[in-house]
């Protein structure tokens, strides 16, 4: 994929607040990247980070009340989802856009067979008759890996493995041939074995049908084996942004650094007892006017209290929100 290809999807500057009985929650804040076709972007953080919230706000699937998308674009195919009628949102969602969801055992509904929740989005979006949408389904659960696909159309989720009834969501994401497919963490559920079989699915279909992919995670090794780029982010704002090889061998966040450091290694290079990130992500009552992450850091200094970073380039598409030059080894100049 060259580096000057035009974005298939290209978000800036995007907020999401939540209101609640305690006050406003400030989830998402002025959060901005980009995705070109054909590209993996890994997006990172511990849980609270605000990565899903990100992600389902750019295609309405937060319930508003108590959500509100409050500021920021959200540009696909020529048009800004954010300004876009529901009904024109719902036909990209699902076909455009597909979404694969953390766990496929609440994803699925248990009342209808397989089958029929893959040939829901063939017959509304692509407006396929019963036979054809039925044929589809079941070239479709034979993509990602189910055998004996044309019985299996008749049974039920919970006739499924968690690895079966993940493929099965995969296989529904895939439907409609999206141009973008977004993965909330699909693997975190599964066993180690399973997981990276679903791992190598993705990167199969990726190959063959050129898609652009969002992959949410907390897991950085699932992210250094499939992922192009990486958007680190904490307390509901970027903290980071690389190119995979980028990060892992010159991370320039200390949060970036610290996540690192809680991967175990098992090429003997560390203690054995692992790191930890000592103390608790921020609370959002309020947009944050200074760094989030300040509390936790071990680069703090007085700049940090009272300014909230914004991103600087340091490299080729390679960005970090903070004041500390680990270059230089010490702070940057005000």
């Amino acid at each position: 994929m060259p580096d000057g290809a035009t974005p298939v999807l290209d978000v800036h500057n995007l907020k999401t607040v939540f209101r609640t009985r305690g006050g406003e929650v400030h989830a998402v804040n002025s959060v901005s990247f980009d995705l070109r076709p054909g590209e993996l972007l890994g997006v990172v953080g511990e849980s609270g980070s605000g990565k899903s919230v990100t992600m389902m706000s750019l295609i309405g699937l937060l319930p508003s009340p108590p959500a509100e998308v409050r500021e920021g674009t959200v540009s696909f195919d020529g048009q800004d989802l954010l300004q876009t009628d529901p009904e024109t949102l719902r036909n990209i969602r699902g076909g455009d856009i597909g979404f694969i969801f953390q766990d496929p055992m609440t994803s699925l509904n248990p009342v209808f067979t397989v089958g029929f929740q893959i040939m829901e989005p063939l017959k509304e979006h692509l407006g396929l008759r019963k036979a054809a949408a039925r044929k589809r389904a079941a070239e479709l659960l034979e993509l990602v890996g189910i055998p004996d696909a044309t019985r299996r159309l008749k049974d039920y989720p919970h006739q499924f493995s968690g690895g079966m009834r993940q493929r099965v969501m995969i296989a529904i994401a895939l439907a409609c041939d999206p141009k973008v497919l977004i993965a909330d963490e699909p693997t975190t559920a599964l066993d180690v074995t399973i997981q990276a079989q679903i791992l190598e699915l993705v990167k199969e279909l990726r190959q063959k049908l050129g898609m652009a992919i969002v992959w949410i995670t907390h897991d950085l090794g699932v992210i250094a084996g499939i992922a192009d780029r990486v958007l680190v982010m904490y307390g509901g704002q970027v903290v980071e942004h690389a190119p995979v090889k980028g990060l892992f061998g010159n991370p320039q966040h200390p949060y970036t650094r610290m996540l690192l450091e809680t991967v175990p290694s098992v090429r003997g290079e560390r203690a054995s007892r692992l790191q930890v990130i000592q103390g608790q992500p921020p609370i959002l009552g309020a947009a944050p006017e200074a760094c989030p992450f300040r509390d936790r850091c071990p680069q703090r200094f007085e700049r940090c209290d009272r300014e909230n970073p914004l991103r600087r380039e340091i490299g080729q598409r390679h960005d970090v929100a903070c004041f500390w030059d680990f270059n230089a080894g010490a702070p940057l100049n005000a």
